[in-house]
């Protein structure tokens, strides 16, 4: 079901440590008697336990060795429950079968996580992790944050929901920020058409890319004044309002206008957005990457 590079990396993670919590959190929860779940980085077993108990098979993937060896004999006779060594960042993904996620993530690695998961060819009908209280409300948006360019790209597909929020004696060790369980299930049917999904993450990106502080200066190039003018009065926002006020229902309002109210030499001036900021993405990554391998060398 899934490839395995064998690759260890050293992650924080904050564990849940009540097995009563556990139980409450799954019951919230859609996770029922048919479903696989995978989940990230089993540490003692408390939540692969519960699981366990709930639906058909568990797929526990754990980077740290010790901590692997201790879940094979600890489940060595439970038939629902495989344990796998290795980082979930180096497994593919079912590629055909239906499955969910049910998670208690390290902090400092979410984004790449929820970006694995996201954008897979076949998403998890459900994600249910704890994290970050911060980083979930960028996730989700509105109406718990204002939205981002990372919650406006994903809304078409996905639906996301703060559930709880945790307390920090509920962790060990104890974490230092404030945590939430957050669901962030797939959509049905996308709430963008398939052939203009692609122009959508153009859009997006390039609006969040320019340069500016509000939307008159944000849009400029695509709208004239008196289009951005029309827009914010039929869709309720002000020119000079930062992108990030518009909710998610605004902005398919005004990508809706985009199609069919501005000409094509102006849709060109958004095309291949989205790839390149995937590829300045890419590019910082590597930053990233290379200076903790000049870290790790420096120790």
């Amino acid at each position: 079901m899934f490839i395995n590079n064998k690759t260890k990396l050293e992650h924080s993670q904050n564990f849940l440590h009540s097995k009563k919590l556990v139980s409450e959190l799954i019951r919230e929860s859609n996770i029922g008697n048919k479903d696989i779940v995978i989940e990230i980085g089993g540490g003692k077993g408390i939540i692969t336990e519960q699981l366990a108990k709930k639906c058909n098979k568990v797929y526990v993937i754990e980077y740290d060795l010790d901590l692997y060896e201790n879940l094979k004999v600890k489940f060595s006779n439970r038939k629902n429950i495989e344990i796998i060594y290795g980082d979930f960042l180096e497994f593919e993904l079912p590629k055909e079968h239906r499955y969910k996620v049910f998670s208690s993530i390290p902090y400092n690695i979410t984004a790449a996580i929820l970006s694995k998961l996201t954008s897979s060819c076949n998403p998890p009908e459900e994600i249910y992790i704890i994290i970050q209280e911060e980083a979930a409300r960028k996730y989700a948006g509105n109406p718990y944050n204002r939205e981002s360019m990372r919650s406006l790209l994903l809304k078409p597909y996905f639906d996301f929901k703060i559930i709880r929020k945790l307390k920090k004696t509920d962790f060990m060790p104890v974490p230092k920020v404030n945590s939430v369980f957050f669901r962030i299930q797939k959509r049905k049917n996308s709430l963008i058409k398939q052939d203009k999904i692609g122009l959508y993450y153009d859009f997006i990106s390039y609006i969040f890319s320019k340069s500016g502080k509000d939307m008159k200066s944000r849009c400029k190039d695509i709208f004239s004044y008196k289009q951005i003018k029309r827009l914010s009065r039929d869709i309720g926002f002000k020119i000079t309002d930062s992108p990030t006020y518009l909710n998610y229902e605004q902005w398919l309002k005004v990508f809706q206008y985009f199609i069919i109210g501005v000409s094509g030499e102006k849709k060109k001036l958004v095309y291949n957005s989205y790839s390149k900021l995937l590829e300045e993405q890419k590019k910082i990554d590597k930053i990233h990457r290379s200076r903790k391998k000049v870290a790790f060398l420096i120790l």
